[in-house]
């Protein structure tokens, strides 16, 4: 980092960085026939370029940029299927960049994905991974298996390891086998299991779901486990926010439940009466 910080930021560069006021005036009379038409980039509004590079740079040689995220997603197999609870803020570090992020990502009408890690990441490898279990189809005249899909994607991944993606996903979806869930990530880690949250908040939304989860409990009683669950770790994690998306996966394939605004769901969880703990 500090090597890129020598390189690439010293007093003079920065004493040459035009500022707010003028910046305007410079482009307007810039004449791209007059430039022979060479591309212009705009140059962050940054007063110390030092302080910008230390701040965005990683420390490790292989990885230039430091990527922040947060967010919170879970998954837990019970009787009835599979429920898959996430919130929806894409933030990076203080900044909140959207409150209607979509972590779920459809990869066929029987499986399921789940972001966490950089979205960019985890939006191109899920999609590209759905297009391997189409192309599957085809040959195939069959559904691919979950354990295939989930092998396909640590496979992908794990070529890349060391190179900086950043990726914590949940691949879930019911076989001839029955409901499945796995764990992949950008290490090319792949685990079976039968309930799993990935994100800033999963310690949070872990604490409710160890102490709620039962693999008899009912459709509803289930659906409401992960949302709480969720609605626990948007609570308590400054990166975790906006709204709850839950599905359920089943065997007739998945199913949408709803979007639920965590600031409604406080108001309406205050207003219960509280118990003991049992």
């Amino acid at each position: 980092m500090d090597t890129l910080v020598s390189k690439y930021a010293n007093a003079a560069s920065a004493a040459s960085f035009d500022t707010a006021d003028n910046l305007g005036e410079n482009l307007a009379g810039w004449d791209a026939a007059n430039e022979f038409a060479l591309p212009a980039f705009d140059i962050p509004m940054v007063s110390n370029p030092v302080d910008f590079l230390r701040a965005h740079t990683d420390a490790s040689a292989e990885n230039r940029i430091r990527i922040q995220h947060g967010t919170t997603t879970l998954s837990f197999k019970f009787q009835g299927g599979i429920i898959v609870a996430v919130d929806s803020r894409a933030s990076g570090g203080s900044y909140i960049a959207s409150q209607t992020v979509k972590k779920v990502i459809e990869i066929n009408p029987y499986l399921l994905g789940t972001m966490a890690g950089g979205a960019a990441d985890c939006q191109y490898w899920e999609r590209e991974l759905g297009r391997r279990c189409r192309l599957y189809e085809l040959r195939n005249k069959e559904r691919i298996s979950v354990a295939a899909a989930s092998k396909i994607l640590s496979n992908m991944v794990y070529d890349y390891k060391g190179m900086g993606l950043s990726m914590g996903t949940m691949i879930t979806g019911w076989d001839k086998t029955g409901p499945q869930l796995f764990y992949v990530d950008s290490d090319g880690t792949r685990m079976r299991g039968e309930r799993f949250s990935v994100g800033s908040g999963s310690t949070f939304a872990y604490g409710v779901l160890d102490t709620g989860y039962d693999y008899n409990l009912s459709v509803p009683d289930a659906i409401e486990l992960g949302r709480r669950a969720i609605y626990h770790a948007t609570h308590r994690d400054a990166y975790s926010g906006g709204s709850i998306n839950v599905f359920h996966v089943k065997e007739s394939g998945w199913e949408f439940i709803g979007n639920y605004d965590v600031g409604q769901l406080h108001w309406d969880y205050q207003a219960q009466p509280k118990g003991p703990i049992s």
